[in-house]
């Protein structure tokens, strides 16, 4: 299989470029064929140069500017799209999942899963460094709403390590309108309604102190998200051959 890691960076320093390196020393030992594919969403520091630096010097590596900060969902979405791999992962930048978890979840694509989506708070997870007392309650909170509003049955949506077969991600990503963190409860509702396998395997994860959330503002929002998910998605029918 073609693995396409997508990897969505706005003002990660040297941060995405270590990531970078991981990532491409892990593929290279297992994976037959693979593609790393950063999508800086218009940092300010030399993010981008970072990565094309290692471009240069390794073709596994690709870099999509976005030129404007137009926000995580956006790059995923641009990331995912133009990924060529049977199967893509998008990943965050600061590595709170370890990307050894991927094999795991490989096992289940295997199985005939469709998506395997990281989970914080499945059994057998591992919280090796939490977030701080607000950050982790108002996601607990975010997550009860999400399941009362829009989408029942998933113990945790936000974690940013999802993986898709092709034909998942091409038929969810190319319906997806949020540019914003809410992205990801989104494209898991696409997916139920289009009839895709979804399961949530545990992870391992660090907290990274750099979150791109901003507890109260982004909580605001994406509260009023959860509404017009259903809304504009509400003529999305399941596929007959998905």
């Amino acid at each position: 299989m073609r693995v396409s890691v997508i990897i969505p960076a706005y003002n990660e320093g040297n941060s995405v470029k270590s990531a970078i390196r991981v990532i491409d020393e892990f593929l290279r030992a297992g994976a037959e064929d693979y593609e790393i594919i950063v999508v800086d969403d218009g940092s300010k520091d030399k993010s981008a140069q970072a990565v094309q630096q290692l471009a240069n010097e390794n073709n596994k590596i690709v870099l999509l500017k976005n030129g404007a900060n137009r926000g995580k969902g956006y790059s995923v979405k641009r990331g995912m799209l133009q990924a060529t791999g049977d199967i893509r992962l998008f990943a965050d930048a600061d590595m709170s999942t370890p990307i050894e978890t991927l094999t795991d979840m490989i096992e289940f694509i295997n199985k005939g899963y469709d998506i395997v989506i990281g989970s914080r708070r499945t059994q057998g997870a591992v919280i090796e460094i939490r977030q701080n007392f607000l950050r982790e309650n108002m996601g607990r909170v975010f997550n009860l709403l999400v399941r009362l509003i829009v989408l029942r049955g998933f113990k945790d949506t936000q974690c940013g390590f999802k993986l898709f077969t092709k034909k998942a991600a091409e038929n969810i990503f190319k319906l997806q309108k949020f540019d914003n963190f809410v992205f990801d409860v989104e494209i898991l509702y696409i997916a139920k309604k289009l009839g895709f396998k979804i399961i949530e395997a545990p992870v391992k994860w660090y907290n990274s102190t750099d979150s791109r959330v901003r507890p109260f503002r982004d909580s605001t929002s994406m509260f009023l998200d959860l509404f017009k998910i259903k809304f504009f998605h509400r003529k999305v029918r399941k596929m007959t051959d998905a």
